[in-house]
């Protein structure tokens, strides 16, 4: 690989680091700013949606944890970076993140975000993020439970019901 290739696997590096950072600050702005406009998440298999469009998918995660009292923290790690073209990529980064479902309760996940890049005007944008779960763990100071693939299916049933 040449120096321009390693340069824009440094770049994706950073892009991956500034989505951790302005999403646990809160920095929606900002946090906008790394998406392709195209943008499409989709988080079925860990329990959430398909979201098309960064406009809707800052929504969509800005009303879900975007309140003060909903720290999150979010990890990245062991990046497998691998360019397509001059202007497309394509990766895998293995996930731990900590999300205050409510006061006194956190979820605690692992898995990994599958994703692909698109360079626009010389500067990398995230256009594709597919989000896994390997485990989660419910747990406050008194307690941790593993939650299951069963558990997760029966939560989300009764949270889409309870919203209906």
């Amino acid at each position: 690989m040449d120096d321009a290739g390693w340069r824009d696997i440094e770049e994706i590096k950073q892009l991956k680091a500034r989505y951790c950072r302005l999403l646990d600050t809160k920095d929606w702005a900002s946090w906008r700013s790394v998406f392709a406009d195209d943008f499409v998440s989709d988080t079925s298999e860990a329990g959430g949606q398909i979201v098309s469009g960064a406009d809707e998918f800052v929504a969509f995660t800005r009303g879900n944890i975007g309140k003060p009292s909903q720290p999150t923290v979010h990890q990245v790690h062991a990046p497998e970076i691998e360019l397509l073209s001059a202007t497309s990529a394509r990766g895998v980064w293995a996930l731990e993140d900590v999300v205050a479902l409510a006061p006194g309760v956190n979820l605690r996940g692992y898995g990994h975000y599958r994703e692909t890049y698109v360079k626009t005007e010389g500067r990398w944008y995230i256009k594709s993020s597919k989000l896994t779960r390997l485990r989660e763990d419910i747990f406050n100071p008194l307690f941790s439970v593993r939650i299951t693939d069963r558990v997760r299916r029966v939560g989300a049933k009764l949270v889409k019901n309870r919203k209906s």
